[in-house]
């Protein structure tokens, strides 16, 4: 899964509720009490789905406030706040259900490593002998979180979800018992290492794993458990939030922190050189409204990587790839009427494809007009810049 997708979802990847009530037919609750967590709740749709009709106790741990509350009004307690600040008793639960942000760590002791792996290490504690873990993660990560789930579970039995969002990102869902530990102690290396091998091809063969249905093959049962009480030793952010305008300290720092823009008008005492107007221009100082009637546009400079794919092929018949990055700028403009377009330095297109690239978005021909547009902009345009509706580049 691409980062920046897990980034701007905030690593929310909810569970969609028909998977919830297909998970539901694999998990049998006792008719008396029992203790059931998600210390990724979301809005805690999926666990009171899972744990419907049933008279347990049912937890919640999520870092968004908005989400936390949403939670708090379907499940029995729940913790605003980070799951790594939260204390539990170990062999507390009697059901675990796991999805977690699907990411890598940036920082603190775990910085490298997937979140994945990170949650289940730091939960599975909470679980008792015999209870239940529902984990939902991606396919890829079946392997990293592997090596602990062929220590402290057994019984385990994975699906993949069907559901359009889910096969997406490729999720699955895996079914597991928590060992006791004298299973744990009985456990060979050869077992241990073969269930490894085990989850790393299943992590790699993610059509031919089975599908989650609402017929289920093998039937968890989940074990009873006492009521609990979690614990949050994190920080208040909400109300250092609110506490931190008053702080006198923090008066004095945000006229450093929080300086207001600086933005600098008139003519420079001497012209500009190429490379003075291609930094104004990647900064963003040459960023504005400019030119008259038709010619009005809205510029929008910033710094391009693109790569220089080359290929070389010997006498032999071998070929080389070489791959070099580089760093240009482009302009990006948008017209009163509508029309967009990209100026960049890449050089002039060959004669069958002045058609191809003399288009804006819309697909009509851009006017010669248009270059003059761009300079007024305040940038030095050469002959080699054009315009182009499409460009296979990164923006750094």
């Amino acid at each position: 899964m691409p980062r920046p997708t897990s980034r701007l979802r905030m690593g929310y990847f909810p569970l969609p509720e028909a998977e919830a009530h297909r998970i539901r037919q694999h998990v049998t609750f006792p008719a008396s009490s029992f203790t059931a967590l998600d210390s990724c709740a979301g809005e805690g749709k999926a666990l009171a789905v899972i744990t419907e009709g049933t008279r347990g106790q049912r937890c919640g741990i999520e870092l968004d406030a908005y989400r936390a509350e949403e939670a708090k009004q379907r499940l029995d307690q729940v913790i605003y706040g980070d799951c790594f600040d939260v204390e539990c008793r170990v062999d507390s639960f009697s059901c675990a259900l796991l999805n977690p942000p699907y990411d890598t760590a940036t920082d603190g002791d775990g910085a490298g490593q997937r979140l994945e792996a990170l949650f289940l290490q730091h939960t599975y504690r909470w679980l008792k002998p015999g209870g239940v873990l529902i984990l939902v993660v991606p396919v890829a990560q079946i392997a990293v979180c592997g090596n602990t789930l062929s220590v402290q579970f057994r019984d385990a039995e994975v699906y993949r979800l069907n559901e359009p969002e889910c096969v997406q990102y490729k999720q699955v869902v895996v079914f597991a018992v928590r060992r006791t530990r004298r299973e744990r102690e009985r456990l060979q290396e050869r077992e241990i290492s073969g269930l490894r091998l085990e989850y790393g091809r299943k992590s790699r063969n993610f059509d031919a794993l089975p599908v989650l249905t609402d017929q289920p093959q093998r039937i968890y049962a989940v074990p009873e458990a006492d009521r609990i009480e979690l614990v949050h030793r994190g920080l208040p952010l909400d109300e250092i939030e609110d506490l931190l305008p008053q702080s006198p300290a923090y008066r004095q720092a945000r006229r450093i922190l929080f300086a207001p823009e600086a933005r600098e008008k008139g003519r420079p005492l001497t012209p500009l050189h190429q490379g003075h107007v291609a930094l104004l221009a990647t900064s963003g100082l040459l960023d504005g409204n400019f030119g008259e009637g038709e010619l009005r546009h809205l510029a929008r400079w910033q710094a391009v990587k693109t790569i220089l794919r080359l290929e070389e092929e010997d006498e032999n018949g071998v070929t080389t790839i070489r791959e070099k990055e580089q760093f240009s700028h482009a302009l990006n403009i948008l017209y009163a009427d509508g029309r967009t377009a990209v100026l960049t330095n890449d050089p002039p297109p060959e004669e069958g494809d002045e058609k191809t690239a003399a288009t804006d978005n819309s697909g009509q021909a851009v006017s010669p007009e248009t270059y003059l547009g761009v300079g007024r902009s305040g940038s030095s345009s050469s002959s080699k810049s054009r315009l182009e509706e499409t460009r296979d580049e990164e923006r750094a």
